[in-house]
Protein backbone atom coordinates (compact mmCIF):
# COMPACT_ATOMS: atom_id res chain seq x y z
CA UNK A 1 0.00 0.00 0.00
CA UNK A 2 1.35 3.45 -0.88
CA UNK A 3 -1.65 5.76 -0.97
CA UNK A 4 -0.18 9.07 0.11
CA UNK A 5 -3.44 10.82 -0.61
CA UNK A 6 -4.86 9.63 2.71
CA UNK A 7 -5.68 12.04 5.51
CA UNK A 8 -4.81 11.52 9.13
CA UNK A 9 -6.28 12.72 12.42
CA UNK A 10 -4.16 15.28 14.23
CA UNK A 11 -3.64 15.30 17.98
CA UNK A 12 -4.37 18.97 18.74
CA UNK A 13 -7.89 19.17 17.27
CA UNK A 14 -8.76 15.75 18.72
CA UNK A 15 -7.58 16.80 22.18
CA UNK A 16 -9.67 19.96 22.03
CA UNK A 17 -12.68 17.84 21.08
CA UNK A 18 -12.06 15.59 24.09
CA UNK A 19 -11.62 18.43 26.58
CA UNK A 20 -13.76 21.20 25.13
CA UNK A 21 -10.79 23.58 25.60
CA UNK A 22 -7.28 23.98 24.25
CA UNK A 23 -4.70 22.23 26.42
CA UNK A 24 -0.92 22.05 26.53
CA UNK A 25 1.09 19.19 27.99
CA UNK A 26 3.53 20.08 30.78
CA UNK A 27 6.30 17.52 31.31
CA UNK A 28 6.77 16.27 34.86
CA UNK A 29 9.74 14.34 36.21
CA UNK A 30 8.33 12.44 39.17
CA UNK A 31 11.71 11.05 40.22
CA UNK A 32 10.72 7.48 39.36
CA UNK A 33 13.12 4.85 38.12
CA UNK A 34 13.16 2.13 35.49
CA UNK A 35 13.34 -1.66 35.98
CA UNK A 36 15.70 -1.81 33.02
CA UNK A 37 18.20 0.38 34.88
CA UNK A 38 18.01 -0.63 38.52
CA UNK A 39 18.81 -4.32 37.99
CA UNK A 40 15.24 -5.64 38.24
CA UNK A 41 15.25 -6.45 34.52
CA UNK A 42 18.64 -5.17 33.53
CA UNK A 43 21.12 -2.33 33.85
CA UNK A 44 22.12 0.47 31.53
CA UNK A 45 18.64 0.96 30.11
CA UNK A 46 17.72 0.93 26.43
CA UNK A 47 20.73 1.48 24.18
CA UNK A 48 19.08 4.49 22.47
CA UNK A 49 17.75 6.24 25.59
CA UNK A 50 19.01 9.38 27.29
CA UNK A 51 16.31 10.68 29.64
CA UNK A 52 18.10 14.02 30.00
CA UNK A 53 16.77 14.90 26.55
CA UNK A 54 13.18 14.60 27.83
CA UNK A 55 13.28 17.37 30.42
CA UNK A 56 12.45 20.95 29.33
CA UNK A 57 13.95 23.93 31.14
CA UNK A 58 11.05 24.28 33.59
CA UNK A 59 11.32 20.61 34.63
CA UNK A 60 14.04 21.14 37.22
CA UNK A 61 15.71 18.58 39.47
CA UNK A 62 14.46 18.61 43.03
CA UNK A 63 11.10 20.26 42.42
CA UNK A 64 7.92 18.47 43.39
CA UNK A 65 5.08 17.71 40.99
CA UNK A 66 3.12 20.85 41.90
CA UNK A 67 6.18 23.09 41.62
CA UNK A 68 7.10 21.69 38.20
CA UNK A 69 3.56 22.19 36.94
CA UNK A 70 3.41 25.77 38.23
CA UNK A 71 6.76 26.50 36.58
CA UNK A 72 5.48 24.98 33.36
CA UNK A 73 2.32 27.06 33.51
CA UNK A 74 4.40 30.22 33.86
CA UNK A 75 6.54 29.11 30.91
CA UNK A 76 3.55 28.66 28.60
CA UNK A 77 1.35 31.47 29.98
CA UNK A 78 3.51 34.11 28.32
CA UNK A 79 2.25 32.93 24.94
CA UNK A 80 -1.03 31.18 25.86
CA UNK A 81 -2.60 33.01 28.84
CA UNK A 82 -5.93 31.13 28.67
CA UNK A 83 -4.51 27.65 28.13
CA UNK A 84 -5.44 24.61 30.21
CA UNK A 85 -2.90 21.88 30.91
CA UNK A 86 -2.26 18.16 31.03
CA UNK A 87 0.36 16.85 33.46
CA UNK A 88 2.64 14.70 31.33
CA UNK A 89 4.53 12.16 33.41
CA UNK A 90 7.24 11.55 30.83
CA UNK A 91 10.75 10.75 32.07
CA UNK A 92 11.57 7.14 32.98
CA UNK A 93 8.75 4.71 33.90
CA UNK A 94 5.80 6.47 35.48
CA UNK A 95 3.95 3.43 36.77
CA UNK A 96 7.05 1.93 38.40
CA UNK A 97 6.43 2.44 42.12
CA UNK A 98 4.04 1.34 44.83
CA UNK A 99 0.46 2.12 43.84
CA UNK A 100 -0.02 4.33 46.90
CA UNK A 101 2.91 6.53 45.91
CA UNK A 102 1.72 6.76 42.31
CA UNK A 103 -1.78 7.75 43.40
CA UNK A 104 -0.33 10.55 45.52
CA UNK A 105 1.72 11.86 42.58
CA UNK A 106 -1.18 11.78 40.14
CA UNK A 107 -3.61 13.37 42.58
CA UNK A 108 -1.08 16.10 43.42
CA UNK A 109 -0.93 16.94 39.72
CA UNK A 110 -4.71 17.02 39.33
CA UNK A 111 -5.04 19.38 42.32
CA UNK A 112 -3.06 22.08 40.50
CA UNK A 113 -5.36 24.80 39.09
CA UNK A 114 -5.95 24.58 35.33
CA UNK A 115 -4.63 21.00 35.11
CA UNK A 116 -7.45 19.11 33.40
CA UNK A 117 -5.96 15.65 32.97
CA UNK A 118 -2.98 13.32 32.91
CA UNK A 119 -0.77 11.67 30.33
CA UNK A 120 1.25 8.83 31.83
CA UNK A 121 4.23 7.43 29.94
CA UNK A 122 5.33 3.94 30.90
CA UNK A 123 6.56 0.51 29.85
CA UNK A 124 4.17 -2.33 28.97
CA UNK A 125 5.67 -4.58 31.65
CA UNK A 126 4.89 -2.09 34.44
CA UNK A 127 1.11 -2.06 34.75
CA UNK A 128 0.02 -4.11 37.79
CA UNK A 129 -3.67 -4.99 38.16
CA UNK A 130 -4.25 -2.83 41.26
CA UNK A 131 -2.86 0.25 39.52
CA UNK A 132 -5.03 -0.47 36.48
CA UNK A 133 -8.05 -0.64 38.82
CA UNK A 134 -7.22 2.84 40.11
CA UNK A 135 -6.62 4.22 36.61
CA UNK A 136 -9.98 2.88 35.48
CA UNK A 137 -11.63 4.83 38.29
CA UNK A 138 -9.52 7.91 37.55
CA UNK A 139 -10.53 7.76 33.90
CA UNK A 140 -14.15 8.32 34.91
CA UNK A 141 -13.37 11.68 36.54
CA UNK A 142 -10.65 13.23 34.41
CA UNK A 143 -8.96 13.03 31.04
CA UNK A 144 -6.44 10.19 31.04
CA UNK A 145 -4.09 8.85 28.38
CA UNK A 146 -1.67 6.01 29.15
CA UNK A 147 1.26 5.88 26.70
CA UNK A 148 3.19 2.66 26.26
CA UNK A 149 6.66 2.54 24.77
CA UNK A 150 6.32 -0.20 22.15
CA UNK A 151 9.35 0.96 20.10
CA UNK A 152 9.27 -2.03 17.71
CA UNK A 153 7.20 -5.09 16.89
CA UNK A 154 10.41 -7.04 16.24
CA UNK A 155 11.49 -9.27 19.10
CA UNK A 156 15.02 -9.21 17.66
CA UNK A 157 15.09 -5.41 17.78
CA UNK A 158 13.77 -5.31 21.33
CA UNK A 159 16.56 -7.67 22.39
CA UNK A 160 19.27 -5.80 20.49
CA UNK A 161 18.37 -2.46 22.05
CA UNK A 162 18.11 -3.99 25.54
CA UNK A 163 14.47 -3.02 25.83
CA UNK A 164 13.71 -5.67 28.45
CA UNK A 165 10.20 -6.55 27.28
CA UNK A 166 8.64 -8.28 24.29
CA UNK A 167 6.13 -7.13 21.70
CA UNK A 168 3.78 -9.77 23.09
CA UNK A 169 3.93 -7.98 26.46
CA UNK A 170 3.22 -4.65 24.77
CA UNK A 171 0.19 -6.09 22.99
CA UNK A 172 -1.12 -7.65 26.20
CA UNK A 173 -0.75 -4.41 28.20
CA UNK A 174 -2.48 -2.37 25.50
CA UNK A 175 -5.37 -4.84 25.32
CA UNK A 176 -5.77 -4.88 29.13
CA UNK A 177 -5.75 -1.10 29.37
CA UNK A 178 -8.11 -0.47 26.47
CA UNK A 179 -10.51 -3.08 27.90
CA UNK A 180 -10.95 -0.76 30.91
CA UNK A 181 -12.12 2.06 28.66
CA UNK A 182 -8.85 3.98 29.08
CA UNK A 183 -7.34 5.87 26.14
CA UNK A 184 -4.11 4.16 25.12
CA UNK A 185 -1.18 5.69 23.30
CA UNK A 186 1.74 3.92 21.64
CA UNK A 187 5.27 4.99 20.79
CA UNK A 188 7.29 3.59 17.87
CA UNK A 189 10.84 4.31 16.68
CA UNK A 190 11.50 4.12 12.95
CA UNK A 191 14.99 3.65 11.55
CA UNK A 192 16.82 0.87 13.36
CA UNK A 193 19.43 0.02 10.72
CA UNK A 194 18.70 -3.70 10.65
CA UNK A 195 14.94 -3.23 10.10
CA UNK A 196 14.06 -3.18 6.40
CA UNK A 197 11.26 -1.26 4.73
CA UNK A 198 9.28 -4.50 4.40
CA UNK A 199 9.85 -5.23 8.09
CA UNK A 200 8.38 -1.85 9.00
CA UNK A 201 5.36 -2.28 6.75
CA UNK A 202 4.65 -5.62 8.44
CA UNK A 203 5.07 -3.87 11.77
CA UNK A 204 2.58 -1.17 10.74
CA UNK A 205 0.02 -3.89 9.99
CA UNK A 206 0.51 -5.29 13.51
CA UNK A 207 0.19 -1.86 15.11
CA UNK A 208 -2.98 -1.26 13.10
CA UNK A 209 -4.61 -4.23 14.83
CA UNK A 210 -4.06 -2.84 18.36
CA UNK A 211 -6.80 -0.83 20.16
CA UNK A 212 -4.69 2.33 20.28
CA UNK A 213 -6.20 5.79 20.56
CA UNK A 214 -3.02 7.69 19.69
CA UNK A 215 0.35 6.88 18.17
CA UNK A 216 3.68 8.69 18.21
CA UNK A 217 6.30 7.95 15.59
CA UNK A 218 9.80 9.24 15.64
CA UNK A 219 13.10 8.77 13.92
CA UNK A 220 15.92 6.83 15.50
CA UNK A 221 18.20 9.44 17.03
CA UNK A 222 21.79 8.83 18.03
CA UNK A 223 22.04 10.68 21.33
CA UNK A 224 25.19 11.48 23.26
CA UNK A 225 25.72 9.46 26.41
CA UNK A 226 24.03 6.30 25.11
CA UNK A 227 25.29 2.84 24.26
CA UNK A 228 23.96 3.27 20.73
CA UNK A 229 26.07 6.43 20.34
CA UNK A 230 29.17 4.42 21.22
CA UNK A 231 28.19 1.75 18.69
CA UNK A 232 27.55 4.36 16.03
CA UNK A 233 30.83 6.17 16.59
CA UNK A 234 32.74 2.88 16.29
CA UNK A 235 30.87 1.65 13.20
CA UNK A 236 28.69 4.39 11.67
CA UNK A 237 25.73 3.32 9.54
CA UNK A 238 23.83 5.38 6.95
CA UNK A 239 21.15 7.64 8.42
CA UNK A 240 18.12 8.66 6.33
CA UNK A 241 17.73 12.12 4.91
CA UNK A 242 14.64 14.07 5.90
CA UNK A 243 13.13 13.31 2.48
CA UNK A 244 13.77 9.57 2.86
CA UNK A 245 12.25 9.58 6.33
CA UNK A 246 9.17 11.44 5.10
CA UNK A 247 8.61 8.76 2.45
CA UNK A 248 8.98 6.07 5.12
CA UNK A 249 6.47 7.77 7.42
CA UNK A 250 3.96 8.14 4.60
CA UNK A 251 4.31 4.48 3.64
CA UNK A 252 3.94 3.48 7.29
CA UNK A 253 0.84 5.48 8.09
CA UNK A 254 -0.84 4.28 4.90
CA UNK A 255 -1.17 0.93 6.74
CA UNK A 256 -2.83 2.48 9.80
CA UNK A 257 -6.56 2.98 10.41
CA UNK A 258 -7.86 6.48 9.69
CA UNK A 259 -9.39 6.57 13.18
CA UNK A 260 -5.96 6.52 14.84
CA UNK A 261 -4.76 9.88 16.20
CA UNK A 262 -1.19 10.54 15.03
CA UNK A 263 0.42 12.78 17.60
CA UNK A 264 3.84 13.28 16.04
CA UNK A 265 6.24 12.01 13.41
CA UNK A 266 9.62 13.11 14.77
CA UNK A 267 11.35 13.67 18.07
CA UNK A 268 13.00 17.01 18.70
CA UNK A 269 15.80 16.49 21.20
CA UNK A 270 18.04 19.39 22.22
CA UNK A 271 20.55 19.76 19.35
CA UNK A 272 23.55 19.60 21.68
CA UNK A 273 22.60 16.00 22.50
CA UNK A 274 22.03 14.82 18.91
CA UNK A 275 24.83 13.15 16.95
CA UNK A 276 22.63 12.11 14.01
CA UNK A 277 20.47 12.72 12.07
CA UNK A 278 20.63 16.51 12.00
CA UNK A 279 17.79 17.79 9.82
CA UNK A 280 17.27 21.23 11.34
CA UNK A 281 13.48 20.80 11.33
CA UNK A 282 11.12 21.41 14.23
CA UNK A 283 8.18 19.11 14.92
CA UNK A 284 5.59 21.44 13.38
CA UNK A 285 7.77 22.02 10.31
CA UNK A 286 8.07 18.29 9.77
CA UNK A 287 4.31 17.83 10.20
CA UNK A 288 3.79 20.55 7.57
CA UNK A 289 6.07 18.66 5.15
CA UNK A 290 4.10 15.45 5.75
CA UNK A 291 0.81 17.26 5.16
CA UNK A 292 2.06 19.08 2.08
CA UNK A 293 3.42 15.87 0.56
CA UNK A 294 0.07 14.17 1.14
CA UNK A 295 -1.76 17.07 -0.48
CA UNK A 296 0.60 17.09 -3.46
CA UNK A 297 0.14 13.37 -4.01
CA UNK A 298 -3.63 13.74 -3.67
CA UNK A 299 -3.74 16.61 -6.18
CA UNK A 300 -1.64 14.67 -8.70
CA UNK A 301 -3.98 11.70 -8.29
CA UNK A 302 -7.05 13.91 -8.85
CA UNK A 303 -5.66 15.32 -12.11
CA UNK A 304 -5.00 11.94 -13.70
Amino acid sequence: MNDWGLAYREFGPWLQEQLGVKAQKISVNAGLGCPNRDGTLGTGGCTFCNNQTFNPSYCMQGLGVREQLEAGKQFFARKYPTMKYLAYFQAYTNTYAATGRLKALYEEALAVPDVVGLVIGTRPDCMPPDLLDYLEELNHRTFLLVEYGIESASEETLRRVNRGHTFAQAKEAILRTAARGIRVGGHIILGFPWETHDDLMRQADLIAQLPLTTLKLHQLQILRGTQMAREYMEHPWPMPTAEEYIRLVLDYIAHLPHTLILERFVSQSPPEWVIAPSWGLKNHEFADLIRNTMNLKSNLHDTK
